[in-house]
């Protein structure tokens, strides 16, 4: 997988193999441990972020959902229960408020209705935060109980399906015995780019952003057009390599992971000419105003002839012509004012 300073191609000015690699790929499994009733994936299945792949037995996680949300609801009614209590206590204690203006009942009565008020505040306080405990274990529980369910973390193919309905599945196990660590194994195919190993004696000539072309061991008639992603700034001291990404710039179903490739480091190209001003360039002394018009006077044949023109944008200190003149005619260079159409004129070249 090095680099050998011989291109494939006349404008290649290096060559190296390596091998088609996915930069988004992901073994799927579950975030707990159970048994797999579900498995809806195979090799070769495209999926969309979020789909289902697998589902674990969830009875037990369904039964303390169902537990977790049935304290809540308990709690709650504990809160209304209390809240009622506080009101009527609240109420109590106003009357004994009414009735000590009067003088018709004691302080000590007053002041017991009063700490009422305060003991149901004080429990109704601690019930809503029972309540919100309760609600907690309800979204946790519902978490654990989504956990149940194996998605796709992003759009992809799936390479490898790694485990059947009926064994344990689980993210701790190191996938021994009857246990299984994922599903399956998912590749963004859009992330797919190719690393080569560059011998380092020529890891000079290449550069980010450099153009290349890429030569599957599949399909050897097709040159795919890529590019230079970035040179790791890391050597290999064992190969005396430096890796190197390259993109491909054309997707095609035909490229999948871990394929041999062979790449051509190509020379820059060139930049394409300035394309030629649309015009004449005319010296400022020839033009002349005729009639609130910019003209020319061209020499034809001995005679001055009028022309009118139309300028475009300066080009140094020469005028632009766009209309009216063409290359390779001759022109009167400061035309006098008495200068007309037809007039006798003298080519001193």
């Amino acid at each position: 997988m090095r680099a050998n300073g011989q291109g494939a191609s006349a404008d290649a000015v290096l060559q190296a193999t390596g091998y088609v690699t996915a930069r988004r790929s992901a073994t799927v499994s579950a975030q707990i441990t159970g048994t797999l009733t579900e498995v809806l994936i195979d090799e070769g299945f495209r999926v969309k972020k979020g789909q289902v792949l697998a589902r674990l037995e969830d009875s037990g996680l369904k039964a303390g959902l169902a537990a977790a949300e049935a304290q809540a609801r308990s709690a709650q009614a504990t809160v209304v229960q209390l809240r009622a209590q506080l009101a009527q206590a609240e109420a109590d204690a106003r009357r004994q408020a009414e009735l000590a203006a009067q003088g018709m009942t004691t302080r000590q009565t007053q002041e017991q209705a009063a700490t009422s008020v305060r003991a149901h505040a004080a429990q109704l306080d601690a019930a809503q935060r029972q309540a919100e405990a309760a609600q907690a274990q309800v979204v946790q529980a519902r978490v654990n109980f989504d956990y149940a369910t194996v998605r796709a973390p992003f759009d992809g193919v799936v390479t490898a399906r790694a485990a059947q309905v009926g064994e344990i599945i689980s993210p701790l196990s190191a996938g021994g015995g009857f246990t299984r660590t994922g599903v399956g194994t998912i590749v963004d195919m859009d992330s797919l780019e190719v690393g080569v190993d560059v011998n380092e004696a020529y890891i000079a000539q290449v550069k980010a952003d450099m153009p290349c072309e890429a030569v599957l061991d599949a399909y050897p008639d097709w040159r795919i057009p890529a590019h230079v992603v970035t040179v790791i700034p890391s050597a290999d001291r064992g190969k005396a390599t430096v890796k190197v990404r390259v993109a491909l710039d054309q997707k095609d179903e035909r490229v999948v992971p871990d394929m041999g490739v062979r790449v051509s480091f190509l020379a820059a190209k060139p930049r394409a000419q300035a394309a030629p001003l649309p015009g004449v360039l005319l010296p400022p002394e020839a033009l002349a105003q005729r009639d609130g018009v910019n003209a020319v006077f061209v020499a034809v044949e001995g005679r001055a002839q009028r022309r009118a023109v139309k300028l475009g944008a300066d080009v140094g200190k020469f005028k632009l012509v766009t209309e009216g003149l063409k290359a390779g005619e001759t022109v009167v260079v400061a035309p006098p004012a008495e200068l007309k159409n037809g007039s006798t004129v003298v080519n001193k070249e």
